[in-house]
């Protein structure tokens, strides 16, 4: 996602997109007397800036138009615009025909029922459901339903380091548990470093890294029959020992409160900080003009022992997804179009652009996909990475969490207590926001 999703605020509720789901998306190009030959498509902003995106994906749209005379008409819309421009489209019938979607909106984009539903017979359309992975299917819709939307790219958070502070630092490897970070920050602001790059102020990175500390406290944010449960004693933990990192820890600098749009990336990039958790970060710290030699990638830090299944979780299965409104003007054409984003020549092409993983098994096998860090994230996916929860609210729930968390930040960094009971307090706040059952 940027690739990083910045918050997306949901000033259209669910509610009003459920109501108006009759509606659903449709042809921005015009109505039905619109050439079949031409697609609208919003393309999520993937790479460090829309105009290379539109240098990513024109020459492929150009290549789809040879092949099938249809043609693509792209805009590329920014995370910031990107959730509510689609909740609209949802109510007003004024979309395009495909479009990029969050995988963690899945569900709630599902629950509109504006998108084309991913059955065994659309799936068949393109190549079956089978040439996908595992993981990313994870994050396509709700429990039992036909999926909502296709995996495009897959992504999962890492922990970057820059070699040179931990060489001077004395520090031999990346920290595998936060005890071991928290020691190691200690060793590196000893040299007049900073540690840990965040972005307190951007609310889905927010969301995703208390999502994976919640799944280390062996706690899930929703009960089994999918109603929010923020404020038991698990979340409050985990929410706090994230929070902590800054307030009690230290090893976030109190600035980082502030972020919301890549800078703790350029901070990372310029040295200014030696360690960074991000996701897919590759291209991101490229474009800042650091090369791949200058850090390292190791999975993000547990409570203990190694990544894998259970309380180990250290990613959200993280990724884009491309979905066709169901009222398209021309859903064989935008069909086709999926089955070319997600062929596994395109695959390849496009996760190389974005330094991101094919979620396609056949495109894994590039070469360019098994380098020491992609395997990284490779092997963080398959196991030790988990989707979401796959709920209609689960938006809502990115928004009222991820601000509730913007919030305690502010107050380590303004000098104000983190307490469990003001972690709850915030938690409690955000429940009250959900929409009712």
């Amino acid at each position: 996602m940027r690739s990083i999703r910045a918050a997306a605020v949901g000033a259209v509720t669910m509610s009003l997109a459920l109501a108006a789901s009759a509606c659903g998306g449709g042809s921005s190009s015009g109505g039905s007397d619109d050439s079949p030959k031409t697609l609208t498509y919003w393309a999520s902003n993937q790479g460090a800036s829309v105009a290379i995106d539109k240098q990513v994906l024109q020459p492929e749209l150009d290549k789809f138009e040879k092949q099938s005379g249809i043609k693509v008409k792209l805009e590329v819309v920014p995370w910031s615009d990107l959730l509510n421009r689609i909740l609209t489209a949802t109510t007003s019938g004024q979309g395009p025909d495909v479009l990029n979607i969050g995988n963690t909106w899945s569900a709630s984009l599902q629950a509109t029922g504006a998108l084309l539903p991913w059955d065994t017979k659309n799936f068949g359309r393109i190549g079956g459901k089978d040439r996908f992975v595992d993981s990313a299917l994870g994050s396509t819709g709700a429990d039992g339903k036909d999926p909502a939307a296709v995996p495009l790219y897959s992504m999962a958070y890492a922990l970057y380091y820059n070699k040179e502070i931990f060489a001077e630092a004395g520090i031999d490897k990346p920290p595998a548990t936060w005890d071991e970070l928290i020691a190691d920050g200690r060793k590196i602001q000893a040299k007049g470093k900073s540690v840990l790059g965040a972005e307190g102020a951007n609310v889905s990175e927010n969301i995703h890294h208390v999502f994976v500390f919640a799944k280390q406290h062996g706690a899930d944010f929703f009960t089994a029959d999918g109603k929010p449960d923020f404020t038991n004693d698990k979340i409050v933990a985990a929410v706090q020992q994230y929070v902590d990192l800054m307030a009690k820890d230290k090893v976030i600098p109190t600035g980082d409160a502030e972020y919301a749009q890549n800078q703790s990336v350029s901070d990372f990039a310029k040295g200014k900080q030696a360690m960074l958790l991000w996701q897919s970060a590759a291209a991101n710290l490229k474009s800042q003009g650091m090369s791949e030699d200058k850090y390292g990638i190791a999975p993000v830090p547990v409570q203990s022992g190694a990544p894998g299944t259970g309380t180990q979780i250290n990613s959200m299965v993280a990724g884009i997804n491309i979905a066709v409104f169901k009222n398209s003007h021309n859903i064989d054409g935008a069909t086709d179009f999926v089955k070319f984003m997600t062929s596994d020549e395109e695959q390849t092409i496009l996760n190389k652009a974005y330094s991101s993983i094919p979620p396609v098994r056949n495109a894994q096998g590039d070469a360019a996909f098994n380098t020491p860090s992609n395997s990284v994230l490779k092997d963080t996916l398959a196991k030790s990475a988990a989707a979401l929860p796959q709920v209609a609210s689960e938006s809502q729930f990115e928004t009222a969490v991820g601000t509730a968390v913007k919030e305690l930040f502010a107050y380590a960094a303004g000098g104000r207590a983190v307490t469990a009971d003001s972690v709850k307090a915030a938690l409690e706040k955000a429940q009250q926001q959900m929409p009712a059952a």
